[in-house]
């Protein structure tokens, strides 16, 4: 069963909200997915039911105790920065090959599908020489990129999908998902990426409507990864 790691363009573009609802998709057609978020920055303890991990933890039908956020995420730094940033300020450092390691262990032990969800956009540092593409690219799954529909997402996007295949990252799918007072519309944003990048495009768009996540959850959850392409 193929894996995925969920990046994104840059910050709070909407990983999480879109991992969640393909986690809450796959509970309800009965299909085996879970998530971790290895690395987690701004987090606190006094807010912890409301961080990254306890939307993960909720959309997976699991209590949102202090046990299971570390489970899911045992790097936690409290400064809203980098992972290399946040863990200066704490006298600490990422050990990349403890990172991995972690989740391979996770993509072993998965009884189906593991959405690994990153930090930031596909090149935010992650210690002193590893950046989140070199996380991914060790790991050696393919990517999801989630992109906003902001005045400047095309450029973001298309540069991230070309990053990513520089790297040797296959890129399985790019996720539109629209942002808050959108200057284009979804399909018009969609319309104009098809024109330059390869892989499929789905959106999301700001509703509480659930059908845009089943699809999605059903294009990627019974896909067959052929490797970089």
């Amino acid at each position: 069963m193929v894996s995925y790691f969920i990046t994104s363009t840059g910050t709070d573009i909407g990983k999480t909200y879109v991992t969640a609802g393909i986690l809450r998709a796959a509970r309800r057609d009965r299909k085996a997915a879970s998530a971790i978020k290895p690395l987690l920055t701004g987090f606190s303890l006094n807010n912890a039911a409301h961080s990254d991990s306890a939307v993960l933890l909720a959309a997976m039908g699991k209590a949102v105790s202090r046990q299971n956020i570390e489970t899911i995420s045992p790097w936690r730094f409290t400064a809203p920065l980098s992972p290399d940033m946040a863990a200066a300020r704490e006298g600490r450092r990422v050990d990349f090959t403890l990172l991995t390691k972690f989740c391979q262990v996770a993509i072993g032990a998965a009884p189906g599908t593991l959405l690994i969800e990153g930090i930031g956009g596909v090149a935010v540092p992650l210690d002193e020489t590893h950046l989140v593409s070199d996380w991914i690219s060790a790991l050696r799954i393919p990517a999801i990129l989630v992109a906003g529909t902001y005045l400047g997402t095309i450029s973001h996007t298309i540069n991230a999908v070309d990053f990513l295949a520089f790297r040797g990252i296959s890129t399985a799918a790019v996720v539109l998902s629209e942002s808050e007072n959108p200057a284009v519309s979804l399909e018009e944003t969609a319309a104009t990426l098809r024109r330059f990048i390869k892989p499929p495009i789905h959106m999301i768009p700001r509703s509480q409507n659930e059908q845009p996540f089943q699809d999605l959850a059903g294009s990627l959850l019974d896909l067959t990864y052929a490797g970089p392409s």
